[in-house]
């Protein structure tokens, strides 16, 4: 290489105006990687969509959204916590729920995710969203009916052997329908016949 060449590869790191560029891009990169971590609200909001969107393990035609039991997101330090209603204490289902968000949202670039059991206010059936029932009757799964009036405050008495409900076959509308068995694959469910059409069906249980 010869010294005029030298020169000019020095004077082309010297460049201010180049200095300056190499800076702001550096500047830029890093800010990027900061937006990728940072639990602002465009992240939390998108943590809260994935977490609603996880299904239920039990009932996999709905979400966690469609049950109503995402009480909320939150951003403490550089993790995500999402706080969990489950259906009932002691629901079976909410180890896979919560390993399930988890899964979902490491997936998405969040390194750190708490999943929180909320036991208060328990969770009722009634919190069911309208699309959530509509998908149950899509699937052949009678929705429940309005869930028995509870105390504002103090233990919710859980009664999984009701007597029977009126229920009405998603399969053809007919209220003329039997119970025949008080449990179904699971126990917030029972089995019914249709009268009307003769098609057996599950019914999830008022709570």
């Amino acid at each position: 290489m010869t010294g005029v060449d030298s020169k000019r590869r020095d004077s082309a790191r010297l460049d201010p105006a180049r200095l300056d560029r190499a800076r702001l891009d550096r500047a830029r990169l890093d800010s990027a990687r900061l937006d990728s971590t940072h639990l602002g609200p465009e992240r939390l909001e998108s943590a809260r969509q994935i977490a609603s969107s996880v299904p239920d393990p039990e009932l996999p035609m709905l979400t966690l959204a469609d049950l109503g039991i995402i009480r909320g997101i939150s951003a403490e330090d550089d993790r995500v916590v999402v706080s969990v209603t489950p259906t009932y204490s002691g629901c079976p289902a909410m180890a896979e729920i919560r390993a399930d968000i988890c899964h979902q949202l490491a997936a998405a670039g969040f390194s750190g995710v708490e999943v929180r059991t909320v036991l208060s206010p328990p969770w009722s059936t009634d919190w069911i969203t309208d699309a959530g029932r509509r998908k149950l009757a899509a699937a052949g799964i009678a929705p429940p009916g309005a869930a028995p009036r509870r105390n504002a405050t103090g233990p919710v008495p859980l009664t999984l052997t009701t007597p029977p409900a009126l229920v009405t076959c998603p399969a053809c509308g007919s209220d003329d329908t039997q119970r025949t068995a008080a449990f179904s694959a699971t126990a917030c469910k029972d089995l019914y016949r249709c009268r009307a059409c003769a098609e057996p069906f599950e019914h999830v249980k008022e709570i």
